[in-house]
């Protein structure tokens, strides 16, 4: 099985692409011009792949990428993946082809299938994108949170071409067997969260953080109130490292996820051009072995207090 090409690399840039969910709104609101500005900003940084979905804001970032690309050459120049759910094959077909009315697209690169559903059958959601594909309409299909049991049974009627998943230093559980089967079937790994729900930027303190209503990280495990400590206290030592090294946090972070042999792309979400071009500057210079092989010894002791609960959000359609 051939692994899809994930993105053109371009410039310095090659792992890094831009995740587009903040566009939708859905995380503490979102002004389009900002939106706009940071597609802008990522091309000029060589970030080509593109990642969006239905899901963001009911199709407002897929609105608001759809007629970007439009302009000039970037559809060409831009890797282009969205992501679907719907109930059964019916509602995966009908998922995409809102999506392709909201990108404006005959086709895209890149088609996921968001979440699985729980106890049900998914072969039927693989066979309906297989048809997509034959048909022009998608050209390489992903699945995004799925178990290795899950990728196993679409897999009896599919090709899974990329598997996107959440994965940084303080979540790590993909490393135990999800990791190792799209590395054995050639699946491309596209990664999410690299920054844990930004507690990598280095911004919160030691007291367990509280969040607003309807902010998805109020129910994420790494916040727990028997996990945070452990994750703050490991956090301050990678604070400490960073400053040793000159770099700040979050670039560690990112290049962290960067220096594993099996990611093929890194997502990080931006909400305007500035955050664009701090993302960007992550992958700039360059970070010694043993400077990865400290942070990867600080997350190792913080994990061991990371349950596993099958994916950070606790979500389970």
């Amino acid at each position: 099985m051939e692994q899809v090409a994930i993105a053109p690399v371009e410039k310095s840039h090659g792992k890094l692409a831009l995740g587009c969910w903040s566009f939708g709104g859905g995380w503490g609101g979102q002004d389009d011009a900002d939106s706009l500005a940071a597609m802008e900003a990522a091309l000029a940084a060589g970030m080509t792949h593109f990642d969006t979905a239905i899901g963001y804001g009911n199709g407002r970032s897929e609105r608001l990428v759809g007629p970007f690309l439009a302009g000039g050459d970037r559809r060409q120049r831009v890797f282009l993946a969205t992501k679907g759910s719907g109930g059964g094959a019916q509602g995966i077909r009908t998922s995409l082809e809102k999506s392709l009315a909201n990108l404006g697209l005959d086709a895209i690169d890149l088609y996921y299938i968001h979440w699985p559903r729980s106890g049900t059958d998914m072969r039927p959601v693989m066979e309906a994108l297989e048809e997509a594909r034959a048909a022009g309409r998608i050209r390489a299909i992903g699945v995004s949170n799925f178990s290795v049991q899950q990728m196993e049974q679409v897999s009896q009627v599919g090709t899974i071409n990329a598997h996107q998943l959440c994965y940084n230093l303080f979540w790590r559980w993909p490393e135990r067997d999800v990791i190792p089967w799209c590395v054995a079937h050639g699946v491309a790994v596209v990664t999410y969260s690299s920054i844990a729900e930004g507690i990598l930027t280095g911004k919160f303190g030691p007291a367990q953080p509280t969040f607003a209503e309807g902010d998805h990280r109020s129910g994420s495990v790494l916040f727990d109130a028997d996990v945070w400590p452990h994750v703050y206290a490991a956090t301050e030592r990678l604070k400490a490292l960073a400053a040793d090294v000159g770099r700040p946090l979050v670039d560690l972070a990112i290049r962290w996820v960067a220096s594993r042999p099996t990611v093929t792309s890194i997502l990080v979400g931006c909400r305007n051009a500035e955050q664009v071009c701090q993302n960007a500057a992550a992958m700039a210079g360059r970070v010694d072995d043993d400077v990865i092989e400290k942070m990867t010894a600080l997350s190792d002791e913080a994990f061991e207090h990371v349950p596993d609960t099958g994916n950070i959000f606790r979500y389970y359609p």
